[in-house]
């Protein structure tokens, strides 16, 4: 033990993600349950009263979810066509649908039949909302047309015709009954007041509006569609604040947290994104295993809520809080016991022994204290030790390349061996912190198996790809060095100019040595 010494397990910066509070509150959710749909997910509602169901409208039905079932407790078919939006009323004891023949029908959730039928559009209605007064009904059609409907007496009461083109999107003001807001294929959103029966705000968005969002205050509205969303004042006729351009395809939905503190969107690109409403910069995103076509928070955001293009309903959970162990703890020995005698001091006719302290060495140092190369090497590829503490199997490399004997410790292996070697340099080759040291491992394992390649087609699937990887990486640090000439040769030509000295005659006659820049 005298003799030797432990192999120095070097420490490497890990370039993360950052934990933040929101890391924390947005990922504590339980594995998603998927429920399959008869087609693409159009629209989720989330009723505002307990227990919260939800309302699924997919394809010809709109399906009524318990928060924790994963089949339907109630379902509405009765359409003539295609149904592409459901909205529940704020007591959550009444549901608008809109469907592609045109027509608007209230369904009451203790039913089965329509209570209501509206007539009035031509072609396929894909947003409707309550207001605020609970007694009417928006609706936005392919018409180009909005129309304003009264649930007492099933009539039209108001059309609105200043679109020109596809209403896609809507949502009515949550404090006054007037006012209810409408996006557009015309680039365009509206605000209409019905007393004044037009629209008293029109904001230009750009692209085609995919949904629109009015916050709880209504003094700011959320717009979507392209790649952008974009926040306007409304208090202020509609003065944008901030556009934002987080996505890389079609943003086709949004939603607020139940806090009203964070903005979330869901895109084609098959992500949700999470903004602050503070400062509108994302805290955090969720990716998904298709395109998002719609999203919902439930209460206190206990669930969340994703539909998507093939069908697919991505259900979420949050976590419950683990419950305190009610049993009774064994009473252990006070704190005082441990370190009693820690503070006493030596006086002066006190002879002091000191008990050596024994240390253990790990597994793969005894192994290499004892020329056991191979099984050191096997030690560190252990899954349990590439997964966790990869930078422990690369100290481990680069020690026995130090001492000459990493070929050696390669070699001779089988195919299942080698094979988790290989799955350990193609995992960690392209991370900058080891790279220097696979690199060099990589090129001794293709020098040794090169002339077997072609007797396993697994081992020579991963010989492929690890010689692309490193050919790739070596470019790259070619390219990098190649960079850093260039930005050297800049920083040269930038230093500051040397200074030359000359003796120039004063006024009085004499010489004088003064520093002219050349």
């Amino acid at each position: 033990m005298a003799g030797y010494k432990p192999a120095a397990i070097q420490t490497y910066p890990v370039l993360g993600e950052k934990i933040t509070q929101d890391t924390l509150y947005w990922n504590n959710y339980k594995t998603p349950v998927q429920i399959k749909e008869f087609g693409a997910v159009s629209k989720v509602d989330f009723s505002p009263q307990p227990p919260y169901n939800y309302a699924v409208t997919a394809s010809s039905r709109i399906h009524i979810y318990g928060r924790y079932s994963q089949e339907p407790i109630k379902t509405f078919s009765r359409f003539k066509d295609t149904a592409y939006c459901a909205t529940f009323r704020q007591d959550g004891r009444l549901l608008v649908a809109g469907s592609e023949d045109g027509g608007v029908q209230l369904f009451d959730i203790s039913g089965r039949a329509p209570l209501r039928q509206f007539e009035g559009h031509t072609k396929a209605v894909h947003t409707v909302d309550f207001t605020a007064d609970k007694y009417h009904v928006v609706s936005g059609a392919d018409d180009y047309t909005v129309k304003l409907w009264d649930i007492p007496n099933s009539k039209e009461i108001l059309t609105f015709k200043e679109h020109s083109d596809y209403v896609r999107c809507g949502c009515a003001s949550k404090l006054n009954p007037d006012l209810f807001v409408t996006g557009s294929y015309d680039h365009t959103v509206k605000m209409f007041d019905t007393r004044t029966n037009k629209s008293v705000i029109s904001v230009e968005h750009g692209q085609p509006v995919e949904s629109v969002l009015l916050f709880p205050s209504g003094g700011l509205l959320a717009s979507a569609g392209g790649r952008y969303v974009k926040i306007w004042d409304m208090l202020k006729g509609g003065q944008l604040l901030v556009s934002l351009k987080n996505h890389h395809k079609t943003v086709t939905c949004l939603y607020l947290s139940s806090s009203g503190q964070r903005l979330l969107s869901g895109s084609l690109d098959r992500k949700v994104k999470v903004y602050s409403t503070t400062s509108y910069k994302v805290v955090h995103s969720f990716d998904y295993a298709a395109s998002i076509l719609s999203l919902a928070l439930a209460h206190e955001d206990e669930t969340i809520v994703v539909g998507m293009t093939n069908g697919i309903l991505s259900v979420k959970h949050r976590k419950s809080e683990a419950k305190k162990d009610s049993l009774p703890r064994r009473r252990r020995p006070a704190y005082r016991t441990f370190i009693k005698g820690k503070n006493y001091m030596k006086q002066r006719d006190d002879i002091l022994i000191n008990r050596p302290s024994k240390k253990h060495l790990e597994l793969y140092d005894r192994d290499l204290k004892n020329f056991r190369i191979s099984k050191a090497l096997d030690r560190v590829l252990e899954p349990s030790c590439t997964v966790k503490t990869p930078e422990i199997t690369v100290s481990i490399i680069k020690e026995l390349n130090r001492r000459g004997v990493l070929a050696n410790a390669l070699a001779g292996r089988d195919e299942k061996e080698i094979s988790r070697v290989l799955n350990f340099l193609i995992r960690n080759l392209s991370q900058p912190r080891f790279a220097p040291v696979l690199i060099n491992a990589a090129e001794i394992i293709i020098d040794i198996y090169l002339p077997v390649i072609g007797q396993s087609p697994v081992v020579d699937k991963k010989f492929l790809l690890l010689q692309g990887l490193v050919e790739k990486e070596i470019d790259y640090q070619r390219e990098l060095l190649e960079t850093l000439g260039m930005m050297d040769m800049l920083f040269a030509t930038m230093t500051r100019k040397e200074s030359t000295s000359v003796l120039q005659h004063t006024s009085d006659g004499f010489l004088e040595n003064k520093k002219v820049e050349s």
